[in-house]
């Protein structure tokens, strides 16, 4: 079944340095899908969280609807976020809609929207893309360990609210994003495929995202490329 609107959603807290290219490579990605599936509605919106520097400026000179709330937690404001898109696009029916998410200090590829919209053609209620840190913030070491430990064509699986997709069906059943300080998109996953959603990973289309080490939750991405580069950092020193 194919998709005849989609509901896009990018949290943002104090992203002002990131949020340009972000929204940049999101709006190429919408023009592409809007031209390869022609008379499809795209809703990208973008939802402030307590946000005290220019993201806001930066997040009004590109093509997206802006939601401002101030809950500081990223469960909220993906959920926010999906509310705020179904109801732009007329809450169109749930099976004929799909949710993707991305994150403000992130950037998609170009047929980003169009492989997740593909994978629903062909049956995928929730897909799981792949991110990898932004090299240029890494040290050659990390970028070699990297690449050796994420060999293409064999994704892991795991969940990336910076690379995620799924059915609005399959959001409602699972009870939607929660309201989590993090971790909320391992969690709507994990109900979904509770309610029997047929998951698909895939490492095509891949999203990068930041490679800081201190990022907006504790336990989030950052935490984990900082955990990394430690351990990379230990092997390599003399």
């Amino acid at each position: 079944m194919s998709p005849i609107a989609v509901a896009v959603v990018v949290p943002v807290h104090d992203e002002a340095a990131l949020l340009d290219a972000c929204l940049a490579a999101l709006t190429a990605a919408v023009a592409h899908a809007r031209r390869t599936h022609p008379g499809i509605r795209v809703a990208p919106v973008v939802v402030l969280d307590a946000c005290t520097d220019a993201s806001e400026r930066i997040a009004r000179s590109w093509p997206v609807s802006i939601r401002r709330i101030d809950a500081r937690r990223v469960g909220t404001a993906r959920r926010k976020g999906v509310e705020a898109a179904l109801a732009e696009l007329g809450s169109p029916a749930p099976d004929d809609t799909w949710i993707a998410t991305t994150d403000g200090d992130s950037t998609v590829p170009v047929t980003w929207l169009t492989h997740q919209l593909d994978l629903r053609a062909a049956g995928a209620d929730v897909v799981l893309g792949t991110v990898r840190p932004d090299f240029a913030d890494l040290t050659p070491a990390h970028t070699a360990h990297w690449i050796a430990t994420h060999p293409r064509g064999a994704p892991a699986g795991n969940v990336h609210g910076a690379n995620l997709g799924m059915s609005a069906a399959v959001h409602l059943a699972a009870g939607g994003f929660p309201d989590l300080d993090e971790h909320e998109d391992v969690e709507v996953v994990r109900a979904a495929r509770a309610s029997g959603a047929r998951v698909v990973a895939t490492d095509d289309n891949e999203v990068t995202t930041s490679g800081r080490f201190e990022g907006r939750t504790p336990g989030g991405y950052a935490a984990f490329v900082h955990a990394t580069h430690q351990r990379i950092s230990g092997q390599v020193s003399p």
